[in-house]
């Protein structure tokens, strides 16, 4: 095979490997969009959704974590359940972060940063019973339910109704419905009655 038998390539379609960039818009600021909106209002709901955003990752790789370690008679149900769960908060990660996108700010993007901003206690890294991983779970929905109703108003008063239908209509009706399903597995009920 004679040299120009190979095929030849360029330097454009060569991939530029190991790029480093300057920063260009800072986490915690805002760019500015025309929608209708002040910046302070849009800056001000960047900070409450990305609170919620941090708290929403943070439960969703607990659920992430009890799904995998969850024993006991109901292992198949709740390993299901917690699935099913971490599969909708996923879902939620991603419509606040869009929505921080979508007003200017900067989403946090990085579990590590997620895991400095958030509220929710870090748990034991092992395997712990399972009505503490249940408990664990309603506690962080109710932290997040708090301050998604909080943030909700807030942003309500600023105008900002896109970001209050978001909170009420996703975080805050997703979160009720997932702590009724994980609550009822705390009822002290006998698997079987004799």
């Amino acid at each position: 095979m004679s040299r120009s038998d190979h095929p030849r390539t360029t330097a454009g379609s060569q991939p530029l490997l190991h790029q480093k960039g300057q920063e260009i818009q800072e986490f915690g600021t805002v760019s500015q969009l025309p929608l209708g909106l002040t910046r302070d209002a849009r800056l001000y709901a960047c900070q409450r959704l990305n609170q919620v955003l941090a708290d929403t990752v943070i439960l969703y790789s607990l659920y992430k974590k009890h799904h995998w370690l969850v024993r006991g008679a109901t292992f198949y149900q709740l390993h299901l359940l917690l699935d099913k769960h971490a599969d909708e908060q996923l879902a939620l990660v991603d419509a606040l972060a869009e929505r921080i996108q979508g007003l200017g700010g900067v989403a946090v993007g990085d579990p590590r940063h997620a895991a400095e901003l958030t509220s929710i206690p870090r748990p034991p890294d092992g395997v712990e019973e399972v009505p503490a991983m249940l408990s664990r779970l309603l506690s962080a929905h109710e932290g997040i339910l708090v301050d998604a109703r909080d943030a909700a108003g807030r942003v309500a008063a600023l105008g900002d109704d896109g970001t209050n239908d978001l909170l009420v209509s996703q975080v805050v009706r997703t979160g009720e419905a997932q702590v009724w399903f994980l609550a009822e597995h705390l009822v002290d009920t006998p698997l079987v009655r004799l």
